[in-house]
C-alpha cells in the first residue's frame, strides 16, 4: 500500500492532533513529555513516510528525526528546554520530514513565545496577589509541548 501525497498529509494531521494531543495534555498535567509518546510518534512517522515514499521516505523520516533532534539539543544544553521535548521534536521531525523541520521550528518558536507571554503575564498577576498575601511566588515553568504540536500541525496544514 502506497500513500499519495494528499493520504500523507491527511496522516500526518492525524498523528499530530492524537499524539501531539497527548504529548500536550502530559505537558500541562506533569510537566513532563512521557518517551512512549515521542516514540510513538518517531514509529507512525517512520511507517508513513516509508509507506509513501519507500526507502527513499523511511530516509527523509530518519534524517527529519535528527534533524528535528538537533534543533532543539541547543536549547536544552542550555538549560531552556526538558529533554522530553527534544524528543517530541525528533518524533515529529520523522512525520514531517527533514525538509520542513525548520519551518516548523519556526512556527513553534512563534506559537512558543505567545504561549510564554500568556504564561508570564498569568504568572505576574498570581505573584501580586500572593505578594498581598504574604507568599512568595514560585519559578514559572513553560510547558513547551503544546508550541510543538501547534507549529507541526501548522506546517502539515501549509504543506497540505
Amino acid at each position: 500500500m502506497e500513500l499519495s501525497g494528499f493520504e500523507l498529509a491527511r496522516w500526518q494531521m492525524w498523528i499530530t492532533g492524537v499524539v501531539g494531543g497527548a504529548a500536550a495534555l502530559e505537558d500541562l498535567a506533569r510537566r513532563t513529555v512521557s518517551n512512549w509518546t515521542s516514540v510513538a510518534a518517531l514509529a507512525a512517522g517512520l511507517i508513513c513516510q516509508t509507506m509513501a515514499g519507500g526507502w527513499k521516505g523511511l530516509g527523509l523520516a530518519v534524517l527529519g528525526a535528527a534533524a528535528g533532534f538537533a534543533v532543539f539539543l541547543v536549547f536544552y544544553i542550555l538549560g531552556g528546554m526538558g529533554g522530553g521535548d527534544v524528543k517530541l521534536m525528533a518524533g515529529f521531525g520523522a512525520v514531517i520530514g527533514v525538509s520542513r523541520v525548520l519551518e516548523a521550528a519556526f512556527w513553534t518558536a512563534l506559537a512558543g513565545g505567545i504561549i510564554a507571554l500568556a504564561v508570564l503575564g498569568a504568572a505576574a498577576i498570581r505573584s501580586k496577589i500572593q505578594a498581598r498575601d504574604g507568599k512568595a511566588p514560585g519559578p514559572v515553568a513553560i510547558p513547551y509541548a503544546p508550541a510543538i504540536v501547534v507549529g507541526v500541525w501548522l506546517t502539515v496544514l501549509a504543506n497540505k
